[in-house]
C-alpha cells in the first residue's frame, strides 16, 4: 500500500446560483494576458447544453481519456507510435471556433465621437486579428438555456432519454455546472504530453504544466476529456488551471472558492493508494469505475492507516487535514458527492453533489424512488453525467439528500423527527446533523480545510532577514 494526499473539491450543484462569480476572479488573477484572451480555467455551464468548449463531452470527436482493453489501459487517441506519426498534425485538437474567438470593443470611440444626431455605436473586434467580426459563440452562450433549442441535441447526456421532449417548454429542466481542472489520480494530459512537460505534484496531488519544458505539441489538449488545458498562442506553451496552489500552499483556499456567493464548494485533502490506481481505473465495465475510485480511498481516521502515512512521510499537516476533510465525507463516507463522466477513467477529484429538483406537474409519487422518478431533472440525465450511466449512486446520493430535507422539516416544525426516512437510506440521526451542519451552516473553516505546504527546517528566517543583498 503506497498511500498519497490529494486535494479535492466537492461541489454543491443542489446550491450553484450560476453567477459566475467563481470565473471572474479566476480570469482576472490567472488569464489576463496576451495570448490567454478565450481561457477560462474556471467556466460556469448551463446543463443541458454542449458547453465549453462545443461538445467537449463527445470523445468520439476529440479522443480524450483512456479506454481499457483486458485489464490494460490505453489512451483513447492512441499511443507513442500515432502521436509521432501526427506530431505536426493533430486532428484531435479542438479549433479555436469551438471554444470561441475572444472580442473587444473600441470603447474609447463613444467617448471621442463628435456630437451628432445619432448615438454613437461600436463593433466587437477580434482579439486575435483585430478585424471586425460578428459574435457567434461565446463561453457561456448557452446561459440559462439560452440557444440550447438549437445545440441541446448535440448534449450526449441525453442518451437513453428522447431530447425533444425535455427541449419542450412544459417539460424544460436546468441546473448550472461549474467546471474546474480535475486534478485527476490517472491524469490522460499527463500521459499524452510527449514533452514530459505536464506533472503531478507528489505532495498535494495538483497537476501541473513546467513552461521551461512545454514545446507546444498540444496532444494535453487534447488528450483532456474535460478539455481543461489551452494552449496560449502569444507564448507557445500551454496552461491550466493551478489549484491556487502559492494560496493553499498558505492555508487559503482557491480563489473560485473564496469568492463563491453560494458557498457550493468545500476543499479538503483525500488519502488514497497509490499501488492501486491502475486497477481501478482499468475496469471493464464503465459503471465500475466510480466504485473503484471509491475503494482505493482510505480512512484518515483508521488507526492503520494513519500510522502506516506517518511511516512513509506523509506530512502530519496534511494527515490531520485528512482526518478533518469535508471533501472526505461527502466523496467516502456518505456518498453524496460523484465525479464528472467516470468513464473517462482518469479517476477525477473534483466532485458534485447531485441538484434536487421540483416534481413534474400531476406527478403525486408514493414513495422515494416513484418522486425520484417525478423530478423535473431526470435521474437518468444525471446518471450520464456523474456515474457513466449507472443510476444507482444517483439515486443514493438524492436519497440521502431528500432524506435530509425530510428529517430536518420535521423537527424543524416542532413535529417527531421523522425517523422512516433514516431507515430507508441507512442514515443515523448523528449523520444527519452532521450533513446538516456541513451542507447548509458550515462557516469558513468547516467548507475549507487546507494544510500549509510542508517547509524544510530553515531555522529563524526572521534573524536571517535583511543578511544578504545584492552582493
Amino acid at each position: 500500500m503506497k498511500i498519497k494526499a490529494q486535494m479535492a473539491m466537492v461541489l454543491n450543484l443542489d446550491k450553484c446560483l450560476g453567477c459566475h462569480t467563481c470565473s471572474i476572479p479566476c480570469k482576472n488573477v490567472w488569464t489576463n494576458r496576451k495570448g490567454a484572451e478565450y481561457m477560462w480555467f474556471n467556466n460556469v455551464e448551463t446543463k443541458p447544453g454542449i458547453g465549453y468548449p462545443r461538445k467537449w463531452e463527445n470523445q468520439s470527436l476529440h479522443k480524450g481519456g483512456w479506454q481499457a482493453d483486458s485489464g490494460r489501459l490505453f489512451l483513447e487517441a492512441g499511443g507513442r507510435m500515432r502521436k509521432l506519426a501526427r506530431i505536426f498534425h493533430n486532428p484531435d485538437l479542438p479549433q479555436i471556433d469551438e471554444y470561441y474567438e475572444p472580442w473587444d470593443y473600441d470603447y474609447q470611440r463613444l467617448i471621442t465621437s463628435p456630437l451628432k444626431r445619432h448615438q454613437p455605436s461600436i463593433r466587437p473586434h477580434s482579439q486575435l486579428s483585430g478585424k471586425p467580426m460578428d459574435i457567434t459563440w461565446g463561453p457561456n452562450w448557452e446561459d440559462d438555456l439560452a440557444g440550447v433549442c438549437e445545440s441541446g441535441d448535440g448534449d450526449i447526456n441525453f442518451a437513453g432519454l428522447d431530447y425533444r421532449q425535455y427541449l419542450e417548454f412544459e417539460q424544460a429542466f436546468m441546473f448550472y455546472l461549474p467546471r474546474l481542472c480535475e486534478h485527476c489520480l490517472n491524469p490522460a494530459c499527463v500521459a499524452s504530453c510527449p514533452s514530459g512537460a505536464l506533472y503531478k505534484r507528489d505532495e498535494d496531488g495538483v497537476v501541473l504544466v513546467d513552461q521551461t519544458r512545454c514545446r507546444g505539441w498540444r496532444y494535453c489538449v487534447s488528450g483532456c476529456p474535460y478539455k481543461k488545458v489551452y494552449f496560449n498562442w502569444q507564448s507557445g506553451t500551454s496552461e491550466k488551471c493551478i489549484f491556487c496552489y502559492p494560496r493553499t500552499e498558505s492555508g487559503l483556499t482557491t480563489l473560485c472558492s473564496e469568492a463563491c456567493v453560494g458557498r457550493i464548494r468545500y476543499i479538503g485533502v483525500i488519502l488514497y493508494d497509490a499501488d492501486r490506481l491502475a486497477e481501478a481505473a482499468s475496469e471493464t465495465d464503465p459503471r465500475q469505475v466510480y466504485p473503484g475510485h471509491l475503494e482505493i480511498m482510505l480512512d484518515p481516521n483508521d488507526p492503520k492507516v494513519a500510522q502506516e502515512a506517518e511511516r512513509q512521510g506523509l506530512a502530519r499537516g496534511f494527515l490531520q487535514a485528512a482526518q478533518k476533510s469535508p471533501t472526505d465525507r461527502l466523496m467516502r463516507q456518505w456518498r453524496l458527492a460523484l465525479p464528472l463522466h467516470p468513464e473517462y477513467r482518469t479517476l477525477p477529484m473534483v466532485w458534485y453533489i447531485p441538484p434536487l429538483s421540483p416534481l413534474l406537474a400531476g406527478m403525486e409519487p408514493a414513495g422515494q424512488e416513484d418522486m425520484l422518478s417525478a423530478l423535473r431533472i431526470p435521474v437518468r440525465y444525471l446518471a450520464n453525467l456523474l456515474a457513466a450511466g449507472d443510476e444507482a449512486p444517483v439515486r443514493g446520493a438524492l436519497k440521502g439528500l431528500l432524506a435530509l430535507r425530510a428529517y430536518m422539516r420535521s423537527s424543524r416544525l416542532g413535529e417527531a423527527p421523522d425517523k422512516g426516512v433514516l431507515r430507508e437510506t441507512g442514515l443515523n440521526e448523528a449523520q444527519i446533523s452532521e450533513m446538516y451542519r456541513l451542507l447548509a451552516i458550515a462557516k469558513y473553516g468547516d467548507r475549507f480545510v487546507v494544510p500549509t505546504a510542508q517547509t524544510p527546517d530553515a531555522g529563524d528566517m526572521r534573524a536571517e532577514q535583511g543578511g544578504l543583498g545584492f552582493d
